[in-house]
């Protein structure tokens, strides 16, 4: 391999030996009737990767605490196996990201992007009932930091593109794989720096796919949804800071920075935002609703949401957090010693933006935040929104409905961000899709970030077959 400690370096990765590309026994039939490539080896590889990648350390703790590298070698390694010429680069040596471009046979037609994110975020051991870096396969299960969020699907798409190289398969138009650092932070040495400085990797990129969506999410008894994520609420991380008359303790002080400050998050913390219901909600409300039976207009004046939402059960929480902006405070710092008054103090909010919601974001805060405290973005991207009537929302909802014909694909909206943000800079429509069958009583959710995150096998294996129908299809 070259050698790439030098920031921002491009060499291709040699190909290894021809052993990673041996055909395997076919598990699910070929191509030429439109069926699948996925072969057995495609399925044990998804596994084994999950776990390897798991093993490999990529924990981000922010402020460029992490190394991302030994993670893209070990892509870079078996895609360059697999006849491709993958590109690792870097803004910060050990922030490590790569791309790679596999040839369609239509080079009129619009290219796709496939990404997922290498950094994970940190895992407290004593807290897990397995080491969180073990990787370990037990009961059907693999487990560790990433298996979720989202080493399972940078295995997936790798095993994809392998058993496309076995198969001779080339989908119709360009894909463009990447593997970014730093999504877990600010992705200012992943997706941003991509964006920003190698937007010809990307060129004739229309649409993207990456993480949280096509999962199961189980509402009851026989009643499995598919959420397709088509919307993410923008990101606006926020730094309040209040200045006032420095003094002692013991004495009255009505330009007190810390009185200031509090009553601000206060303020903020107690703010109820008003409902606006966004494109992808509506239609994920519309089909929610249809699915127990209900007939809903979200459009209609005097629409009753939360009525509404009480009659969707637990679907409701595909909704609920993305009917509305947020602002939460998160941290507070001000002082040095208890009996003398500051003359500043700081605080953090995470805030989150609808599409088309940025402008009454920043008129509210203004408001609640008062003439004696200020405050500006501390990071700032942009809310994002997909179409769902169109080819492509109907290509990734078939292809789930093909190896899941009992499951009911809907949109939905992420309450949170993901690197699609940074590549929209550069026109590209982004989705979630990172499909999963998982059984009733998974609580997904909550292993995002979450103690115990772990994977089934099974989900892995029907995620690979979906992957490449969708991806072949579109």
């Amino acid at each position: 391999m070259a050698d790439m400690r030098a920031i921002d370096t491009e060499a291709p990765v040699d190909a290894h030996d021809a052993g990673d590309t041996a055909d395997g026994d076919t598990a699910d039939g070929d191509t030429a009737d439109g069926g699948t490539a996925v072969d057995a080896v495609a399925l044990d590889e998804a596994v084994g990767f999950t776990s390897d990648l798991i093993r490999i350390d990529t924990t981000n703790r922010g402020g460029g605490d992490c190394r991302e590298r030994p993670a893209a070698e070990y892509v870079a390694e078996r895609l360059a196996a697999a006849g491709l010429e993958p590109l690792l680069l870097e803004r910060t040596p050990g922030r490590t990201n790569v791309v790679a471009r596999i040839a369609g046979t239509d080079p009129s037609a619009d290219a796709l992007l496939v990404h997922g994110h290498l950094d994970v975020v940190p895992a407290e051991a004593a807290d897990w009932s397995v080491d969180p870096f073990s990787g370990e396969v037990q009961g059907g299960v693999v487990w560790g930091r990433g298996a979720v969020d989202m080493k399972n699907m940078d295995a997936m798409v790798l095993a994809v593109v392998r058993a496309w190289a076995r198969a001779g398969v080339r989908p119709r138009r360009d894909i463009v794989i990447a593997y970014t650092a730093d999504e877990e932070d600010s992705a200012v040495d992943g997706s941003g720096f991509l964006a920003d400085h190698h937007p010809e990797l990307f060129e004739g990129c229309t649409e993207g796919l990456s993480e949280s969506g096509a999962f199961t999410v189980h509402t009851g008894p026989g009643r499995a949804l598919y959420p397709i994520a088509a919307g993410e609420r923008g990101t606006a991380w926020l730094k309040l800071t209040a200045h006032g008359t420095t003094g002692h303790g013991s004495k009255p002080n009505k330009a007190n920075a810390v009185s200031r400050l509090a009553a601000a998050v206060a303020r903020i913390g107690a703010y109820e935002w008003p409902v606006r219901l966004t494109d992808t909600v509506t239609a994920c409300i519309t089909e929610l609703a249809a699915l127990q039976g209900l007939s809903v207009d979200p459009r209609r004046p005097g629409f009753d949401l939360e009525s509404v939402l009480g009659k969707l059960g637990p679907a409701a929480a595909l909704v609920e957090a993305t009917v509305r902006n947020s602002a939460n405070p998160t941290m507070f710092s001000a002082g040095y010693k208890l009996n003398v008054i500051p003359g500043q103090a700081t605080a953090f909010v995470d805030g989150r933006m609808l599409p088309g919601g940025e402008a009454e974001f920043i008129a509210t805060l203004d408001a609640l935040t008062g003439p004696d405290v200020t405050w500006q973005f501390h990071h700032r991207e942009v809310a994002l929104e997909a179409p769902v009537d169109g080819r492509t929302y109907a290509v990734l909802r078939e292809a789930v409905e093909r190896f899941d014909p009992d499951g009911h694909v809907v949109p939905f909206c992420m309450a949170g961000g993901t690197d699609a943000k940074q590549f929209s800079r550069l026109g590209i429509t982004g989705y979630g899709y990172s499909p999963l069958k998982l059984p009733p009583g998974f609580d997904y959710w909550s292993l995002f970030h979450g103690v115990d995150e772990r994977v089934p096998v099974e989900a892995l294996h029907f995620g690979v077959r979906v992957l490449d129908r969708a991806l072949r299809t579109l």
